[in-house]
């Protein structure tokens, strides 16, 4: 028995109840976790902004120490410790045959397939095919990287999405260049990473956005030059930072269809304007006609940092390592299982950066 907090009914609180794993089979890795980040899109998971199958358990940011291995599993072994990729390339699809690994067209088959019961013998659903939130997991061979043993697994989780895709939105999908300005709407995890891949690409300026003014020093200490409130004056203030401009790159990690209209109002013409966060479908974004070939602005999505885990997790490894990326930094606070629907509250009103649910 594996204790679990079991997502029983969308937008209904989890309970932390023991659940059932089979028997590790070909092609499988079962993994001891050490730690798990608390996501903002577990928190739509968990109240439906996205879709999830239930009963469920949910997250998708975790690391920890490979326990068995099936047939056939040869990229790793037991006692590795491992990052939990949940955006896993299958490798043989026509995107990632064509090098767009983080687009592969079976990386949510995992998602929609029990792969545990419960106490009662019912299924259970791994939330984005992962399910970190619990003592152990089975996933396939390959949604696992190797980490370091010498990098702690509490801090090394966070690479599994919050620092993958912020940085990545930065560094493989707009492809920040030296010297260039950069405005990032939304300082939870990824939202601060991408502050971090900003300042990695040597941006000369970094406006930073969001509702709360509790998180201006930690935005300045990982490398923002400028952090503005959520208002009315944001897109002036942008162009009066950048000489009447706006920014070269804006960065939209909110989700939200307001944030998106300012973070493309903020850019300037010709720039370009990522949108990182997972928002609801509902959710409607406008922009009138003249201004799409006027501004001659870039609109695009950003899956995932456009980011192939083998490749870009050592080279995030190699960041940490010189001092370049903080993961400590993103942490707020390290909390017990039976404490994630409390993380999810402080995230819903904007408090702190990452909860790390972390493991005895």
């Amino acid at each position: 028995m594996v204790r679990a907090a079991v997502l029983r009914e969308i937008g209904i609180p989890m309970r932390v109840e023991d659940i059932v794993l089979p028997e590790t089979g070909a092609g499988q890795v079962r993994v001891r976790i050490v730690a798990a980040g608390v996501c903002h899109s577990d928190l739509s998971l968990a109240n439906g902004t996205l879709r999830q199958p239930t009963p469920a358990v949910l997250g998708h940011e975790g690391a920890g120490i490979v326990s068995e291995v099936g047939d056939g599993v040869t990229n790793v072994e037991p006692g590795d410790h491992v990052l939990l990729i949940w955006s896993a390339p299958c490798r043989e699809c026509w995107h990632c045959l064509r090098d767009e690994p983080w687009l592969c067209e079976r990386a949510g088959e995992a998602a929609a397939r029990p792969y545990a019961w419960d106490g009662g013998g019912h299924d259970l659903y791994p939330g984005l095919g992962v399910a970190a939130f619990a003592e152990e997991t089975l996933v396939a061979g390959n949604a696992v990287v190797r980490l370091p043993e010498d990098l702690a697994l509490d801090t090394a989780a966070l690479l599994g999405c919050a620092v993958i895709t912020g940085v990545g939105a930065v560094l493989n999908s707009a492809q920040v260049m030296q010297g260039e300005t950069v405005a990032i709407f939304g300082l939870g995890g990824v939202g601060l990473s991408a502050v971090q891949g900003a300042r990695i690409a040597g941006a000369a300026q970094i406006i930073t956005v969001d509702p709360s003014g509790s998180k201006e020093e930690m935005a300045r200490k990982l490398g923002a030059t400028e952090v503005l409130t959520t208002g009315a004056d944001v897109v002036a203030r942008m162009r009066e930072l950048t000489d009447g401009r706006g920014v070269d790159h804006a960065f939209e990690c909110v989700g939200r269809a307001e944030a998106i209209r300012t973070a493309w109002s903020s850019t300037r013409r010709g720039g370009r304007t990522t949108v990182v966060g997972m928002g609801s479908r509902e959710d409607t974004v406008s922009f009138n006609a003249l201004e799409l070939a006027y501004f001659a602005r870039r609109l695009e999505g950003c899956l995932y940092g456009s980011a192939d885990p083998a490749v870009d997790i050592p080279i995030l490894i190699d960041h940490v390592n010189a001092g370049r990326l903080d993961l400590q930094a993103l942490i707020s606070d390290r909390i017990g299982l039976d404490d994630i629907d409390s993380a999810f509250e402080r995230m819903g009103v904007g408090h702190g950066a990452r909860n790390v649910v972390t493991f005895g």
